[in-house]
């Protein structure tokens, strides 16, 4: 048969069959999403009606953009950019982002060897997603009792310890800062890994240092239930290349993050079955602009808080909570314990009635997932295989300190809006219900 120009094929030089979408495409995502996600924003109809006319899907690149982090152009990827300024803020050589912060704690824990038989030691006080995680990881948690700080007492750690714990994972509950120089003198005693979950305390400092790089590693809640953050993200941060490569493989099983992503495992151990936590690109777009907000936001906190204790009375009925660091305190709450329950109910509904925002538990106070007991998916959800000794800090005694001084604490919430008046004026708020309800007393605990 004879070959003729238009059979002939194009790898013998014929002409191609196909040269070409002649077809107009429009982008995959354009103006549409682009206004679904300012309504999102909240801006008024009218300033919708004017972005409508301001752009449309002919302004966007040819295909529309493309919002995964791993087919974006650089300089245009977020997530780089986003975890680029967190090495650079916190001072570390590996920052990597996650969808959540709970996220962030099982890519540590991983990380840390945490995996069925093997327990590590958290706060009787913080957060469930803690003890979650080290559950999600296959490891075990067990719980120690606080301090008058209400963060880990570094003095309880050492009697929990046995031949499977493997990690020491202080909680920098509600804004306060655990005692880093006691739990890190444990672990290293030890041979345990740190975990720092910071999701409460972003910003704040120990002895000079950002809490989440004192330890082996450091884990960050970057989300809108938190100081910065916009909707729901993570970031888990290290100094040591292992225990990054081993986070990273956890959360990003695909491989993507190697140079060689099919390549066979280059080391014993680093390659493993782990899932996805990958943050987003337009997270990290709203958590690139969030994180560099993040040092003012501490200090206005701080500087607010130091501003009212310096003012306060001490009274004999009243013990301040104790704060590590008053310097590296990041300050959006402050606590003390009254002598009594009662007493404490009385204080948080004057101090109300005031325009002082606080509350106070008291002594038959709900269920709450801050506090061991009932932390009810992790203390009801262990098998009969657990560790006895595991099991032992999970009932409601195990940790008096914590059962406690959770429920007779008043907690004001404080704003990094405050003007000083506004300081000054919550300030005599405090003194006013304080002076009329308890003895003031010059030798008393004194706040600060």
């Amino acid at each position: 048969m004879a070959v003729t120009e238009m059979t002939q094929l194009a790898v013998d030089g014929g002409p191609r069959a196909f040269t070409g979408v002649t077809g107009k495409a429009e982008p995959k995502i354009g103006m549409e999403e682009f206004m679904s996600i300012a309504e999102r924003f909240g801006f008024s109809p009218e300033a919708l009606r004017r972005l409508e006319q301001a752009v449309s899907n002919a302004d966007l690149p040819p295909g529309g953009p493309n919002l995964a982090r791993y087919l974006c152009a650089s300089p245009a990827a977020k997530g780089p950019q986003f975890e680029a300024l967190a090495r650079k803020k916190f001072g570390v050589k590996h920052a990597l982002s996650t969808s959540s912060g709970t996220g962030a704690l099982h890519s540590a824990f991983v990380a840390a060897g945490v995996e069925p038989g093997k327990q590590v030691i958290l706060p009787a006080l913080g957060f469930m997603a803690t003890a979650s995680a080290v559950a999600l990881a296959g490891g075990t948690p067990v719980f120690c009792d606080v301090d008058e700080s209400m963060q880990i007492d570094p003095s309880r750690i050492e009697p929990l310890i046995n031949e499977n714990t493997v990690a020491v994972a202080p909680t920098h509950h509600f804004s306060g800062i655990a005692d880093m120089d006691g739990v890190m003198a444990v672990a290293r005693k030890h041979g345990l890994k740190v975990v720092e979950d910071c999701a409460q305390s972003p910003g704040g400092k120990f002895r000079g240092k950002y809490v989440g790089t004192i330890g082996d590693l450091g884990c960050f809640s970057i989300s809108a239930y938190k100081i910065i953050g916009g909707g729901e993200g993570g970031m888990v941060v290290t100094n040591d290349e292992r225990l990054y490569e081993r986070a990273n493989q956890l959360a990003e099983c695909g491989g993507l993050w190697r140079s060689n992503r099919f390549a066979p495992p280059r080391y014993e151990g680093e390659l493993f079955v782990g899932t996805n936590y990958r943050m987003s690109e337009m997270e990290a777009a709203i958590d690139l602009v969030q994180l560099d907000k993040l040092d003012d936001v501490v200090r206005r906190f701080h500087d607010n808080k130091m501003r009212i204790l310096r003012q306060l009375k001490t009274y004999r009925e009243i013990v301040p909570q104790k704060i590590n660091d008053p310097e590296g305190d990041v300050g959006y709450i402050l606590r003390f314990y009254p002598e009594t329950h009662e007493l404490g109910t009385r204080i948080a509904k004057a101090l109300n009635a005031e325009g002082v925002l606080c509350g106070a538990r008291g002594e038959k106070a709900d269920p709450d997932w801050h506090i061991y007991h009932d932390m009810f998916p992790v203390v009801q959800g262990a098998g009969k295989s657990i560790d006895p000794r595991a099991a032992a800090t999970y009932r409601r005694g195990a940790c008096p300190v914590a059962d406690d001084l959770y429920n007779r604490c008043v907690s004001v919430w404080l704003d990094q809006w405050y003007s000083p008046q506004d300081c000054d004026a919550v300030a005599r708020g405090i003194d006013k219900v304080l002076g009329a309800y308890c003895t003031e007393d010059p030798s008393a605990r004194a706040w600060i």
